[in-house]
C-alpha cells in the first residue's frame, strides 16, 4: 500500500509539471483539452490514494468491531465446553448435545474437610489407639449449569451461529481425545473463518488479514477456540479483546 501511495503522489506531482508544459508549449486551441484530462487525472490519481489510506483504516474498524462479537459467542461456546468436561468428562461433539446439556445438566456443590479415623492395621500392630488423616468430600447441592454460565440469559441457544459476517453461517466444531502419556485427553475445537467473518469486504486487505502474524492481531484465517492437536482451551485472540483463557 505504501508503495502505491509513493507512486500515485509521484504520478500527481509529474501531471502537475505536464499541465504547466501544456500551459507553456502546446498551442492554445488545444490547451482546454489537455488541461481537463490532465486535471481529471489529477483528481482520479488523488481519489484513489485517499482511498488506499482511507479504506484500511475502516476495514480495520469494522474488522476489531465484527471479531469482538464473534470472540463473545466463542467465551460462551468454550465456557459450555469445559463445562460439559466438569460434569461429563469429556467435550460435546456437537452443538445439538452441548445445548441440550446446558439446558438440563446441574453442577455438584461439594465441601471439603479433614477428618482422622482409627487406623485399624496400625492399632493392632502397637496395640494402642493410632489414627489416620482423610479427607471428606460432603455433597451440599446442586446448580443448574444453565443458571451459572447464563442466568436469566436464553443466547447459549444460539451459540451456534456466527452472529456478524456471512448471513446463516455457523461455528465449526469438533471433539475427540488425543493420546498422551499413554493417557487419552479429551480436546475439542470451535471455529470461525475469517472469510466468513469479513465475506463482504475488500479481498485484498481480507487476504492480508488472513495472512497476519502479530502480538497484538488474530494470527491466521480464523478466530478458534481450543484446538484437536494439543491439550489448549483457550482463544487464538490476543488480550485486547478480553481474556481468552
Amino acid at each position: 500500500m505504501l508503495t502505491f501511495i509513493l507512486i500515485a503522489v509521484a504520478v500527481i506531482l509529474v501531471t502537475i509539471g505536464l499541465v504547466k508544459l501544456v500551459d507553456k508549449f502546446i498551442p492554445s486551441k488545444f490547451k482546454p483539452f489537455l488541461n481537463i484530462a490532465l486535471w481529471l487525472l489529477i483528481g482520479f490519481l488523488g481519489y484513489q490514494t485517499y482511498m488506499s489510506i482511507f479504506e484500511p483504516i475502516q476495514f480495520n474498524k469494522l474488522k476489531n468491531k465484527r471479531y469482538a462479537v464473534v470472540i463473545e459467542s466463542l467465551k460462551d461456546i468454550q465456557f459450555s465446553q469445559l463445562a460439559h468436561r466438569q460434569v461429563t468428562g469429556k467435550f460435546a461433539k456437537d452443538f445439538d448435545g452441548l445445548v441440550k446439556f446446558v439446558d438440563t445438566a446441574e453442577f455438584t456443590i461439594t465441601q471439603r474437610r479433614d477428618s482422622s479415623v482409627i487406623d485399624e492395621e496400625l492399632t493392632k500392630l502397637y496395640q494402642v489407639d493410632t489414627y489416620k488423616d482423610i479427607l471428606i468430600i460432603d455433597t451440599l447441592g446442586f446448580v443448574p449449569v444453565k443458571d451459572s454460565l447464563f442466568k436469566d440469559s436464553n443466547r447459549y441457544k444460539n451459540m451456534m451461529n456466527i452472529p456478524v459476517g456471512k448471513e446463516g453461517a455457523k461455528f465449526e466444531m469438533q471433539a475427540g481425545f488425543i493420546e498422551q502419556n499413554k493417557i487419552n485427553i479429551p480436546v475439542f475445537e470451535v471455529v470461525a473463518k475469517k472469510d466468513v467473518i469479513l465475506y463482504d469486504q475488500n479481498k485484498d486487505l481480507l487476504n492480508q488479514e488472513k495472512q497476519v502474524i502479530a502480538v497484538d492481531g488474530v494470527n491466521g484465517d480464523a478466530l478458534k477456540v481450543g484446538s484437536m492437536n494439543e491439550v489448549k482451551t483457550t482463544g487464538n485472540w490476543p488480550k485486547t479483546y478480553g481474556s481468552n483463557e
